[in-house]
């Protein structure tokens, strides 16, 4: 959207304002799937759970990654017209349980589906052999995450040695292990991490093969990088990468899946906010905003990503700080922004903040979280 868009939408709707332009969303899918043809997309859906998202996706032909299942059934409601073998068929084709740890009660949810779940070690297999018997299964492994946003390993994932002992654990107890899987840390931008992965999957799935295992999925995850600034490398030289490794390590029908989110909708969301206050602190400008690190600005605290704060006005800028609106001293978007002189009720935006930010937003000190404007859904 332009400046002035932005600027007639903040007018209409109030702030702080969220605009989502799903025809970014769009392009971000295709590119993927231009990018990665072999690999098929399941979107993220804790990236960014809104309903009008997931359908948009859904309509492009996205599959969907979900972790909880109130996000199973966000996604199971966009199939609901369909007859039952259609939806079961829908299931196993667009939806993947990718949380490694699910209590006990979803797991008996799940069950009646026969979704695809994964799991990483034996009291993970253990509860689904008990309350989930007709899942498939796929054995997350344990990769390097050197180098991405978030790190992931230390919570997730089996040591690569162990790996195949799980796969026949899993057969012995009835169960059917269809994949295996890995992620290499959210915004990864140390290419490294997914060849190692790649190559650390390849092994574990001959090895397995040695024994009469046929593994015939392969999840590569999520973690592909969003430009928040200069420094991260293009998407196609990633995956190029990534091509030239699956050619190279991996039989011609293997099935292969890869958990997009936030490179689908990072891009395609502007938050807009309303300067609130102004005061000077040992020498420095400060603004306050009519947002927070509890609502849209979440992803500074939960996500480590860092946003832009740019302004409307024009003129020549000074080094400010910019603060939440809560009460809370931890509630700091920005300590060195650039802006021009502000005045209160000023407009300034922040570009690229549509994964990990409403999506955890939440109505500390009573403040309701931004307005949601959806574009060309």
């Amino acid at each position: 959207m332009t400046l002035r868009q932005l600027k007639a939408a903040a007018a209409e709707h109030g702030t702080p304002l969220v605009v989502v332009d799903h025809d970014v969303i769009r392009r971000n899918y295709a590119e993927f799937r231009k990018r990665l043809p072999k690999v098929q997309a399941y979107y993220a859906v804790k990236a960014n759970a809104a309903p009008d998202i997931v359908r948009t996706l859904y309509r492009a032909g996205a599959s969907f990654d979900v972790a909880s299942l109130p996000e199973f059934m966000l996604v199971y409601e966009n199939i609901r017209q369909l007859p039952a073998q259609a939806r079961q068929d829908f299931i196993w084709d667009k939806i993947v349980y990718a949380n490694p740890i699910k209590p006990r009660e979803t797991l008996e949810a799940l069950d009646r589906y026969k979704p695809l779940v994964t799991f990483d070690n034996l009291a993970e297999l253990g509860k689904i052999r008990r309350y989930a018997p007709h899942a498939g299964l796929a054995l997350r492994l344990r990769v390097p995450n050197t180098g991405s946003m978030v790190e992931l390993s230390s919570k997730f994932g089996c040591d690569p040695g162990e790996a195949v002992d799980l796969i026949e654990e899993a057969f012995r107890a009835g169960l059917v292990v269809e994949g295996v899987s890995f992620h290499v840390g959210s915004q990864c931008t140390n290419f490294e991490n997914f060849v190692q992965a790649l190559n650390m999957a390849s092994a574990v799935m001959r090895e397995a093969q040695s024994r009469d295992r046929q593994i015939k999925i392969l999840d590569i995850g999520g973690g592909f990088p969003v430009p928040y600034n200069r420094h991260v490398r293009p998407f196609g030289e990633l995956a190029r990468r990534i091509n030239a490794e699956i050619r190279r390590l991996f039989p011609k029908d293997i099935e292969i899946l890869a958990e997009p989110g936030r490179f689908v909708v990072a891009t395609a969301a502007t938050a807009i906010a309303r300067v609130i206050g102004k005061a000077v602190r040992d020498g420095k400008t400060c603004y306050y905003i009519d947002d927070s690190v509890y609502h849209t600005f979440s992803g500074i605290i939960f996500d480590h990503c860092q946003y832009r704060l740019k302004a409307f006005k024009k003129g020549p800028t000074e080094i400010c700080a910019v603060f939440g609106q809560t009460c809370d001293g931890l509630d700091t978007i920005a300590q060195s922004e650039e802006l021009p002189d502000l005045e209160i009720g000023d407009l300034v935006y922040a570009e690229n903040i549509g994964a990990y930010s409403t999506a955890s937003a939440t109505w500390f000190n009573g403040f309701p979280p931004a307005k949601l404007l959806h574009l060309n859904a």
